[in-house]
């Protein structure tokens, strides 16, 4: 047993007053966080959240938990909390995440309910106090493509050309973002992080990160989701119906249609080039390279919305001609 996994027994034993339990590992996840679920004598389940306090900060977990469950959005209550030590104690909130319960029969259901969700973080939870979605933050992100996918992953030498290229996209990236109007933003809304089958649903996990940003960053981290894809006409009616429910819920204006689709699609690029250069940085510096399958799907997104997006038509091509053969 890891001195950290003995540290991690004795709090439950003698600050949580727990007995007799027996933990297994619940979820792989793309941080130092680890989570266990932790099982009693009668059968009930909690999940033990250990995030080493050198490494993560347990505190904006907390913060946001309650900031969503005062809104009623279902997310983990906290049910014991060591911020010091880097432990919490958590509500279960079980083992079926959208991603496995997607297919073209429930589809429809679970993204209603999914979308439905996110309007009421929008709507109602205040972001006061929460970083802000910044300029240099969002340039920060799509710095991880050009260094770990292309740097570290493939060793593509960029001309100066290139250079001068990217550095512009991600200009006019960062400008549409700050366009935008601004909100709560959970910064990985998608199918790994919602949890079906259980009341209240959709379960919402992995928030920590949560900032005040664009409207539309959350609605294309699940609608053109890393880990599944659906028909690009498909998404574009969720993604209008989004906008639909923002009006209705006063977190967007009517004249403000015909700004949103580009809204949308540029908000979707700045957030794939993050994660293609996150999948990349998981393989080569923390050892966890199942996340190389999905950049392909990440990157096609981009090829597949320059088509109506000329700001992204130098993108697309260096992606479609320099990136995705080489992968």
């Amino acid at each position: 047993m890891s001195d950290r996994q003995a540290l991690m027994e004795k709090w439950l034993t003698a600050d949580c007053g727990l007995k007799d339990f027996s933990l297994r590992p619940a979820s792989a996840d793309a941080s130092f966080r680890r989570y266990f679920r932790l099982t009693s004598p009668d059968g009930s389940t909690r999940i033990v959240m250990d995030a080493p306090p050198d490494k993560e900060d347990c505190a904006p977990f907390v913060d946001v938990a309650r900031r969503m469950r005062e809104v009623g959005v279902h997310a983990p209550e906290v049910l014991e909390q060591d911020l010091r030590q880097g432990f919490l104690l958590l509500e279960d909130l079980g083992g079926q995440d959208y991603l496995g319960a997607l297919d073209d029969a429930s589809v429809e259901r679970l993204y209603g309910d999914a979308l439905g969700a996110l309007m009421t973080m929008q709507a109602c939870i205040d972001p006061t106090g929460l970083p802000d979605y910044d300029r240099d933050l969002l340039l920060g992100e799509m710095a991880l493509f050009r260094d770990w996918l292309l740097g570290t992953h493939l060793d593509l030498a960029l001309g100066e050309e290139d250079e001068l290229m990217l550095a512009s996209v991600f200009e006019t990236l960062a400008d549409a973002a700050l366009e935008q109007p601004r909100v709560f933003v959970h910064r990985d809304y998608h199918s790994r992080n919602l949890m079906a089958g259980i009341e209240h649903a959709p379960g919402v996990l992995d928030f920590q990160d949560a900032v005040r940003g664009p409207v539309t960053y959350d609605a294309v981290s699940l609608l053109r989701d890393c880990y599944v894809s659906w028909p690009a006409q498909q998404v574009d009616e969720w993604a209008w119906g989004f906008f639909q429910l923002a009006v209705q819920s006063g977190v967007m204006r009517e004249e403000q249609e015909d700004l949103f689709l580009r809204w949308f699609d540029l908000m979707g690029a700045q957030r794939h080039l993050k994660a293609a250069g996150i999948f990349a940085r998981l393989n080569h510096r923390d050892g966890k390279p199942g996340y190389l399958a999905d950049i392909p799907r990440t990157l096609g997104y981009i090829v597949e919305v320059a088509r109506r997006q000329p700001e992204l038509a130098s993108l697309a091509e260096f992606i479609s001609t320099r990136v995705l053969p080489r992968l």
